[in-house]
């Protein structure tokens, strides 16, 4: 260009577009102070049913929001809630915050499956419903119950029902030293025991099919299968037997009811997991050797708990252990 001094001029007067992409994506997260909190009732299909302020008769339907990333969300988990929270038709919030969880249920396929599935969050109580007969009791599975309650943060009590068709003596001698509470119930009769336990709590209900979860869940809750309806239909589908809900009970608490499991897999639990919920064995654990199942010789010849005197209360610890290591005979 004619009459300019080209030799003035440095890198300074040249203007870079900038390429797409080359701004720096910042790693801070909203902060949604306005969230309202909720309790998660229902997970379907990338849908996900909350209690307001968990309030049973306000719930709304959310989605995960994006910044979650793949963070799981279960049903009892208490979120924060952003967007339309009112509830009304074919309208949708968005899950921005997953608080803290006191306690969580877990499971594996099985004892060589990787992926860990959280079942329940938040639950106080896990009731482990095992019928005396027809279906008979499957101590292995209650066994394992135990352990991801205690690995878990869960309270575990022994739900025994159809005492009218065999007695409960013999099972509840089994798991005496382990200071497991338990009910027993009949078909031919209401639980008053079972109803004042779950109530003002939140529960959850685990069990195979056929030993009377869903007629226990329809007893506390006797309008549950009208409840489980309306709470589904503010998502996109209806609740089956292969999704948790959880269902409020009518002076106030939450049962959480599970689909009937074949298999209750641990291989996200370790043998210091369980050992730790026996207060009077942790220091004898403590000095075993690295990697040690504690379940004593010709597995564990150097486990130190065979130091400890036995007692009725380590030979149960050890028949949890051996479930855990998938050693049932």
């Amino acid at each position: 260009m004619a009459g300019r001094d080209w030799s003035k001029l440095d890198e300074s007067d040249v203007r870079v577009r900038p390429g797409r992409g080359s701004r720096p994506r910042s790693k801070r997260r909203p902060e949604h102070a306005d969230a309202v909190a909720a309790m998660v009732v229902v997970v379907d299909r990338g849908r996900w049913t909350c209690a307001v302020g968990g309030d049973p008769k306000q719930v709304v339907t959310a989605m995960r929001a994006r910044e979650l990333g793949r963070t799981p969300v279960v049903v009892g988990d208490q979120v924060g809630l952003v967007g339309d929270v009112s509830g009304k038709p074919d309208t949708l919030a968005r899950i921005v915050r997953v608080e803290e969880r006191a306690s969580v249920l877990r499971r594996t396929a099985d004892d060589t499956d990787p992926y860990e599935r959280i079942v329940v969050a938040n639950a106080e109580q896990l009731l482990i419903v095992s019928a005396l007969a027809d279906p008979p009791p499957r101590t292995g599975f209650i066994d394992r119950c135990l352990v991801a309650s205690f690995a878990g943060g869960l309270r575990p009590i022994l739900c025994l029902t159809k005492a009218d068709l065999a007695s409960p003596d013999d099972l509840l001698a089994l798991y005496a030293d382990l200071d497991v509470p338990a009910i027993v119930t009949r078909h031919d009769e209401d639980s008053l025991p079972l109803a004042d336990t779950v109530h003002g709590r939140v529960s959850a209900l685990v069990g195979h099919s056929g030993v009377g979860k869903s007629t226990l869940v329809n007893r506390l809750v006797p309008d549950a299968e009208l409840a489980t309806g309306e709470v589904s239909a503010v998502g996109k589908g209806r609740h089956t037997s292969v999704t948790a809900i959880a269902l409020p009970l009518p002076d106030g608490g939450w049962v959480i009811d599970t689909p009937g499991v074949r298999s209750f897999g641990l291989a996200h639990i370790t043998a210091d997991d369980i050992v730790s919920a026996f207060p009077e064995f942790a220091e004898a654990a403590e000095e075993c050797p690295p990697g040690c199942g504690h379940l004593g010789p010709p597995e564990d010849p150097d486990c130190m708990l065979d130091e400890v005197p036995e007692t009725r209360r380590l030979r149960s610890l050890r028949r949890l252990l051996t479930s855990r290591a998938g050693l049932e005979t």
